[in-house]
């Protein structure tokens, strides 16, 4: 079995950071929603869906008719019956048209679209950050839940080894019931908390080949560490907080309200369009003196549309506009007070977590030689079960606080990166 294990492992696919955000880049759903966005508000962004394109148009219509009528007259005219005569109307037309005025909302129209181009490319990149965020604080919850692992498997050879010397001592009448009762019952424990942390690791995996879109469930194995960069530092952090996602999007619904109270004030200014067409009309009437009327030709002419009054509905189309703009306007400042807050906060968090680490590891390492020390006591009767326990326990405590403190230093670490926008691997 043991011999096997290798060959086990390497059937196996291995999945670095760098694959998973990878695939998730090309697989994720949520970013490929949000580059179909993109895509739209890209066809939006023309002049023709701003209105400041020609429009041409044409129409034909044949109508066909059968009158019956009756006419009597008061003179000596006399009486004038109609029966049944048919009367065919032929028509056709070609219109075209242009908007040469409209107080420049064609400008600002254009200008809102291209506003909301850039507002969802930067959507897109913010759902790319959360999506990488995600993948990365997933990916490394992976490596802290097998660092786990290690660790009940170091308390499950421990105890099996103290389970030995225990047998030994047994087959020579110097232990007694008590202590070899304690021991299986702590090689049972551990070995029931590592099958419960193999089935914890393999639902983190699970939920990290959701987040890359991955078409199937499948084995991998990862083999990285949890490595965090300790030079992040809080001014810089401060400063770069105007290139975050979600500011950028704010500044962003400023400029486009600006662009809406520029449309809505355009309404107040007459309106002038250049209308060109031709015309073909033609007649049989099959009755009367006349039998066809036909009549074709161009035309051509210029319209101008002056609004005088309303009721005030632009006017108060225009107030509702300009408060819109005086409320996105407030809503970034609370964002930027949010961000701010956050970003000092989780900046504690990391550079006070990076201190205990240092500590916690000359804490793990003598917990550690304390385990050897008393397990080579227990072996020559100068320990007893107790102290080896107590010495196991004081290990695991302090083996657990170090892993999560590099894993909260790295989570701390990826949302600083994420709130500055520069995260990467």
């Amino acid at each position: 079995m043991l011999l096997s294990l290798p060959f086990i492992s390497e059937a196996q696919q291995q999945i670095t950071l760098r694959n998973a955000i990878d695939t998730a880049l090309r697989n994720n759903y949520d970013i490929q929603i949000s580059k179909n966005y993109v895509e739209i508000a890209k066809m939006n962004n023309t002049y023709g869906v701003a209105g400041g394109l020609p429009y041409v148009s044409a129409n034909a219509g044949n109508n066909a008719s059968a009158t019956t009528s009756k006419q009597i007259f008061n003179d000596a005219t006399p009486d004038y019956n109609l029966s049944n005569k048919g009367e065919n109307v032929v028509n056709a037309g070609v219109s075209a048209g242009i908007v040469l005025f409209n107080g420049f909302k064609i400008t600002a129209t254009k200008e809102r679209l291209s506003r909301l181009q850039n507002l969802s490319e930067i959507q897109l990149n913010q759902q790319i950050q959360n999506i990488i965020a995600d993948i990365m604080i997933t990916y490394y919850d992976i490596i802290r839940q097998q660092n786990y692992l290690k660790i009940i498997q170091n308390s499950l050879d421990v105890s099996r080894q103290k389970m030995d010397i225990i047998n030994v001592k047994k087959n020579v009448g110097m232990a007694d019931a008590v202590e070899t009762l304690q021991a299986q019952s702590d090689v049972n424990s551990a070995w029931q908390l590592l099958e419960t942390q193999k089935l914890v690791i393999e639902q983190n995996k699970s939920d990290l080949l959701l987040l890359i879109s991955a078409k199937k469930q499948m084995e991998f194995l990862v083999t990285d560490t949890i490595i965090i960069d300790q030079t992040l530092q809080l001014d810089s952090i401060i400063n770069y907080l105007n290139r975050n996602p979600q500011y950028l999007s704010a500044e962003q619904q400023i400029l486009i309200n600006e662009q809406i109270v520029k449309e809505v004030s355009a309404q107040r200014y007459p309106s002038v369009k250049l209308n060109a067409g031709y015309d073909f009309y033609q007649a049989n009437l099959n009755k009367g003196a006349m039998t066809m009327n036909k009549n074709y030709g161009p035309t051509a002419g210029i319209n101008m549309q002056i609004p005088i009054f309303n009721g005030n509905i632009y006017k108060t189309q225009k107030d509702v506009a300009k408060i819109n703009v005086n409320n996105s306007k407030l809503e970034m400042e609370s964002l930027q007070n949010s961000l701010t807050t956050q970003a000092i906060k989780t900046y504690r968090s990391y550079s006070t977590t990076l201190q205990q680490i240092e500590a916690q590891r000359k804490n793990f390492e003598m917990t550690r030689q304390l385990v050897e020390v008393v397990m080579q006591q227990f072996h020559v009767s100068q320990a007893t079960i107790l102290d080896v326990k107590a010495a196991q326990t004081s290990f695991e405590n302090a083996a657990y606080l170090l892993v999560n403190l590099q894993y909260s230093a790295k989570v701390a670490e990826i949302e600083l990166k994420h709130l500055t926008y520069s995260l990467g691997i």
